[in-house]
């Protein structure tokens, strides 16, 4: 009799085990805590470690759990070898080398969510642990335009495992760093992948940079291989569900619009009392070939930045712009000087804490009008500080825009350089969105639909970063706000291009 009680509860035990977990793998010291945390939840299979690098680890188990080779932990190696052991109904993959532990019944909170919802995936808020400190660490939304290759879903990946089979079964391109985020991607052509926002695990954050700091990893030098295959899996996504465009642009007739200037260079200011003197300074210094004008459209400043500006107004080429009182933020005041009557064929950007690089910097956007046949213009940039020094990561020259694949890749990526300059009356069909941030990116993407957007690939302006800058360094709450909001023009726009495509 006691021998048929411990069958039945061997085999209720054995259908409550659904779960395999994929942890990464450096020592035992280094998982042991991890390991013991999941080996302690009762749906909890397996768990797997998997061992990166040139050389393989010899051991075939450690703390009882298998040792998986493969070359790199984001390849498409490594992503199928998940899926060849993912034999439980759930796989839970963790993307951090550090320790894992979970509130109470949150995996079974997991399972509850994805089976309630339908889900292919799901992915919680946490905290994150640093030190004997914690945060809250909440995260995002998951939309159909979030296709940002660092979308933050935190360190668990919770897959039904018949997702992640299914798409490991259409991996075609043999990656090195893209393959976890070709998986979600194919995952997500067939099903969704839902957000919990309920605070379910502790992680530990070694990434203790401010959020400014980290903005401009996808395009240092060192990340350039990474990127290059990022960008084809994106590439191939947006194919797979409609999205991609081709090279193929509509022709900019700059001949058939007449204007009393060649080019304006647009300085939206709110309070930069310490900044916007250098750059009207700037601006004004600019030697060119053609009539020019520069526009500063100030919104309500009180600090003194508007006694700055009419410093300058015995020369004749400012024209100055006070606000009303109503909301106009950076794209509203764009729109004020666009729409000008004395607003040049050519809109050429410079930030009010910024400077351009040289005396020739607008010359040189405006001949790239001309010479790629462009309704807009991204030139490259280094960042400084608020002395003008260099700073980490110095130029930012967005070479992963290519003249074929830029359009699409503009998809993937969080921003499009500086500085930014548009062919006035197409800009004036599309206007910015009256928002303090993204407005830009907004345009870019627009623009980008229908037109070839041209690059300058040698420094024509400096950005400075300081504390107070957008940012620089802001709060998680702040950030997810910037990121949703731009996952949201992802989405407005890649809409629009599969209903054309559709056409």
């Amino acid at each position: 009799m006691y021998g048929n009680h411990t069958n039945i509860f061997n085999h209720i035990n054995s259908k409550m085990k659904k779960i395999n977990c994929f942890i990464p793998f450096q020592d035992e010291t280094q998982v042991k805590l991890t390991v013991d945390n999941l080996k302690a939840q009762k749906l909890v299979n397996k768990v797997y470690l998997l061992h990166a690098g040139e050389t393989a680890y010899k051991a075939a188990e450690v703390l009882g759990c298998e040792v998986i080779n493969v070359p790199y932990l984001n390849s498409t190696t490594a992503v199928k070898a998940i899926a060849s052991k993912a034999d439980a109904t759930y796989t839970l993959i963790y993307t951090k080398y550090t320790s894992l532990s979970f509130v109470l019944f949150s995996l079974e909170r997991m399972v509850s969510i994805i089976e309630d919802s339908g889900s292919a995936m799901v992915y919680a808020d946490h905290f994150n642990q640093v030190g004997d400190v914690r945060t809250d660490a909440p995260v995002i939304d998951y939309q159909f335009g979030s296709l940002r290759d660092d979308f933050n879903f935190g360190s668990v990946l919770f897959y039904k495992s018949d997702a992640v089979k299914e798409a490991v079964s259409r991996m075609d391109i043999d990656y090195k760093f893209a393959a976890m985020y070709d998986l979600r991607l194919k995952v997500s052509q067939k099903g969704n992948l839902e957000h919990i926002n309920e605070f379910l695990y502790y992680d530990v954050e070694t990434d203790t940079r401010k959020s400014g700091e980290k903005l401009f990893d996808y395009v240092d030098p060192k990340n350039r291989a990474v990127q290059i295959e990022m960008e084809q899996a994106c590439t191939e996504h947006l194919k797979a569900i409609g999205g991609y465009l081709k090279p193929q642009f509509k022709d900019v007739k700059f001949a058939e619009d007449h204007f009393e200037y060649e080019a304006s260079v647009i300085i939206p200011c709110k309070n930069r009392v310490r900044t916007i003197k250098d750059a009207i300074t700037s601006a004004l210094s600019q030697k060119t070939n053609f009539k020019y004008n520069v526009i500063v459209v100030d919104d309500n400043s009180d600090d003194g930045t508007v006694d700055i500006i009419k410093s300058f107004k015995e020369n004749e080429k400012l024209i100055y712009i006070a606000q009303d009182k109503s909301y106009h933020a950076i794209g509203g005041n764009w729109n004020v000087a666009i729409h000008h009557p004395k607003c040049g064929k050519f809109a050429i950007q410079l930030d009010s804490d910024d400077v351009y690089s040289d005396e020739h910097s607008l010359q040189k956007m405006v001949e790239a009008f001309y010479e790629q046949n462009c309704a807009m213009v991204v030139g490259t940039y280094r960042m400084t500080n608020f002395n003008m020094e260099t700073i980490p990561p110095g130029i930012i020259d967005h070479k992963e825009w290519t003249p074929d694949n830029g359009r699409n890749n503009a998809l993937r990526i969080n921003g499009l350089g500086a500085p930014r300059g548009f062919y006035t009356p197409m800009l004036r069909t599309i206007n910015f969105p009256t928002t303090k941030y993204g407005e830009d990116y907004a345009v870019g993407l627009r623009v980008s639909r229908e037109y070839q957007i041209g690059r300058i690939y040698e420094v024509v302006y400096l950005c400075r970063r300081w504390e107070d800058n957008s940012d620089s360094s802001l709060a998680i709450e702040k950030v997810n706000t910037h990121n949703t909001y731009k996952d949201r023009l992802r989405t407005w726009e890649l809409k629009a291009r599969v209903a054309m495509n559709r056409k």
